[in-house]
């Protein structure tokens, strides 16, 4: 495996697995402690109408990915705050347009149509320089954000009404997440696609809730688990040459088990 990294594609693949692994601890972290885990479903598929779009337009798919996950993200803060509609009934119905556009675009793209293996079920090896460098530009801003306000954050996740009142501008605040949020997710998309992207960004923040006692040790101990589990799962992929995506997520999911197995033991130790 060491002699692989002479391969410029295989080192696009780690820097791009670490990168990732930031961004998904930070706001995967957001995502558990505010319960947002379906919506983040609902962007991520949504954001396939954008892919499709992409190749219809002949331009970059993940462009065309990221441009309609903003527009998800933004239109269901709207419509939850303007109307009485039930979150779940918006997030599906943007997760089933999306997922018809996506379809309906490549259906009419000129040519052969394209492989979507990699978007829908993802493939880390097709990570390239273009994709490590808009990686690089969300870590850092993602880090900015969250670190520069993170009591406010703090404060926006654990209590909506008390932020308001101490002055902290909810609205504003909901609003960035949520972009935050879709911006996370396209970036995810090459490394676990579409369809497991929901796994990476839950899986490291609810293990390492079972060991964290605050909001800074829970994302700070998600990004190293997200770290270990794209590398793990990308060294596994690589040696026996099966889909890098899925096995990343089940290296995740068997770790997770792991922990629910060790934190029951120890509970009913401490009872005794």
């Amino acid at each position: 495996m060491i002699e692989a990294f002479k391969y410029t594609f295989v080192q696009n693949a780690v820097i791009g697995a670490v990168l990732a692994s930031i961004a998904c601890g930070i706001i995967g972290t957001i995502i558990v402690e505010k319960k947002l885990v379906m919506m983040s479903g609902g962007i991520a598929h949504s954001s396939f109408g954008g892919i499709g779009l992409g190749y219809y337009l002949s331009i970059e798919p993940i462009i065309g990915g990221l441009f309609f996950s903003i527009i998800t993200s933004v239109g269901i803060v709207q419509i939850k705050r303007k109307t009485n509609v039930n979150s779940d009934t918006i997030i599906g119905i943007f997760w089933a347009i999306g997922m018809a556009l996506g379809i309906l675009f490549i259906a009419l793209t000129p040519g052969y149509p394209p492989d979507m293996t990699s978007y829908l079920f993802g493939d880390i090896l097709t990570i390239s320089r273009w994709d490590v460098l808009f990686m690089l530009i969300m870590d850092t801003l993602l880090l900015f954000i969250i670190s520069s306000l993170f009591h406010y954050w703090r404060a926006y996740l654990f209590d909506d009404e008390f932020s308001k009142i101490i002055g902290i501008p909810v609205r504003l605040y909901e609003y960035i997440l949520f972009i935050l949020i879709a911006c996370v997710i396209v970036l995810l998309i090459k490394i676990v696609g579409i369809i497991l992207v929901i796994a990476l960004l839950t899986l490291p923040p609810a293990i390492s809730k079972m060991f964290s006692e605050s909001l800074k040790k829970m994302m700070i101990l998600s990004v190293w688990l997200g770290i270990v589990f794209c590398i793990t799962g990308f060294t596994i992929s690589y040696l026996y040459d099966i889909p890098s995506g899925a096995t990343i997520i089940l290296v995740s999911g068997t770790f997770y088990f792991i922990s629910i197995i060790l934190g029951t033991e120890n509970a009913i130790l401490n009872k005794k």
